[in-house]
């Protein structure tokens, strides 16, 4: 059951835009063992070509250019944002690609609040906030 735009009856059939169905935005320690590997795994099972990051997947200073790919290859992006979400520069490089694939290929964004209030990420206060302000200190 992959999510692929139907094309006129007179239309030939072309190639799939995307890679992914949905792609998995979300902060490891928060979710990856819980919230995440059951979501994954539902989507999983009714047919819903997912992407989800590997713990394997080599870390650095920089994101994945695997990861990059992936996310402009995914028709949808769900991110859950979770506590702890926000202290990754990995999570957020990922939200700023995500952004720009929304605004450049259309991509379908759905967030997810993942034990947070999501008035508090709107509204950047609590830890969110702090973390936030931190990395605007960081890069200015």
């Amino acid at each position: 059951m992959a999510f692929i735009s139907p094309s006129s009856p007179s239309s030939p059939p072309s190639t799939p835009r995307w890679s992914y169905d949905v792609f998995l935005s979300f902060r490891g320690i928060d979710t990856r063992n819980h919230f995440i590997a059951h979501l994954y795994s539902g989507l999983c099972q009714r047919g819903i070509k997912t992407y989800k990051d590997d713990e394997d997947l080599a870390r650095g200073e920089t994101i994945s250019l695997t990861l990059l790919k992936a996310i402009e290859e995914s028709m949808i992006s769900i991110i859950v944002l979770s506590p702890n979400y926000a202290s990754s520069t990995w999570c957020l490089e990922e939200l700023t690609k995500i952004l720009e694939c929304k605004k450049t290929k259309q991509q379908i964004v759905l967030p997810v609040f993942y034990h947070i209030d999501p008035s508090k990420i709107r509204n950047e206060r609590g830890s969110f906030g702090e973390i936030l302000a931190q990395h605007r200190e960081r890069f200015k």
